[in-house]
């Protein structure tokens, strides 16, 4: 017999970059996520962790995974209870957006980390 699940969230996920510091201060310095970690794990491996303040679930910023190439990742969502402020916050910051789009469920955005990978920023509407 197979017991109940025990998995209670997710911790973290990894998104592949080029340059960690560059990532960094893009994900910390412009989307405003905490800095979790910075530590070095060996001569070719630093453990960089951000995520959203108060959230349970971290990114790591990786550049050792072969099979990962920096930008391949797409479809990080991230939610916000304002999102024409961010896109204006943002925009000042000089991070480009698409236009707003309008949805049943919400609002959003699209955008890229400075090594391509995609990130949707929605504001989800209320029921």
């Amino acid at each position: 017999m197979i017991a109940g699940m025990t998995i209670t969230h997710v911790q973290l996920f990894s998104v592949p970059v080029s340059d960690q510091d560059r990532a960094r201060d893009f994900y910390v310095g412009t989307l405003g996520f905490d800095l979790i970690n910075d530590v070095q794990m060996g001569p070719d491996m630093r453990w960089l962790q951000v995520s959203p303040p108060g959230a349970q679930t971290a990114i790591t910023l990786v550049t050792w995974f072969e099979s990962m190439p920096a930008g391949s990742t797409r479809g990080i969502v991230l939610e916000t209870d304002d999102l024409i402020g961010e896109v204006e916050r943002l925009s000042a910051l000089g991070v480009v957006t698409s236009p707003i789009e309008r949805q049943p469920w919400g609002t959003f955005v699209t955008l890229d980390d400075p090594d391509g990978n995609g990130i949707v920023l929605q504001e989800t509407a209320m029921p």
